[in-house]
């Protein structure tokens, strides 16, 4: 399915699987607006009320978000662990809510080495977040899927190869 004009693509994978630099990558590609969750939750935070719980509030406001950005016919890219099937659900709802269609991507990291390293070297570019250990991913509630989604590997690639790849498995012209 190519992404047209109010399209939403819902992304999910652990974290360091390297769904931002993929998500970044296709919002230029496509111009669409990127919903980055841990930006959403970093901001929420610097509220002192609300230090260190944040709970589904990046969602919400995320979901909200998309809905008025699907409705302006815009794409947008959900860049989110996305790592249950509520949240999932959540995202198709808001996009038949704007009347958009929707693509499911998960992003994996088929090789642990190569993903453990990932999670363990790289560094925060948000100001004040604190990234998930290799335990703590490993440790993460990510419930299967009831719906295929479009899969994409990047284990062995850099984030222009996978972005690439995508892009072809949408039907569009590669980069």
């Amino acid at each position: 399915m190519t992404p047209g004009p109010g399209t939403l693509i819902s992304l999910a994978g652990l974290p360091g699987t390297g769904k931002t630099a993929l998500a970044r990558l296709l919002a230029v590609e496509l111009r669409a607006v990127h919903l980055r969750i841990d930006s959403i939750e970093q901001a929420v935070l610097t509220w002192e009320a609300l230090k260190g719980v944040v709970g589904p509030v990046g969602y919400l406001v995320a979901y909200a978000l998309a809905r008025d950005n699907l409705r302006l016919g815009h794409i947008v890219i959900a860049d989110c662990v996305n790592p249950l099937m509520v949240t999932r659900d959540t995202w198709l709802q808001i996009a038949a809510e704007a009347r958009a269609p929707t693509i499911e991507v998960e992003i994996v990291c088929s090789d642990p080495v190569e993903h453990r390293r990932r999670v363990e070297t790289r560094r925060p570019d948000i100001k004040g977040h604190r990234l998930p250990s290799w335990e703590e991913v490993q440790g993460m509630p990510y419930e299967g899927w009831l719906r295929p989604p479009i899969v994409v590997d990047t284990a062995g690639r850099s984030a222009e190869d996978a972005a690439s790849a995508l892009l072809a498995l949408l039907a569009l012209p590669g980069r």
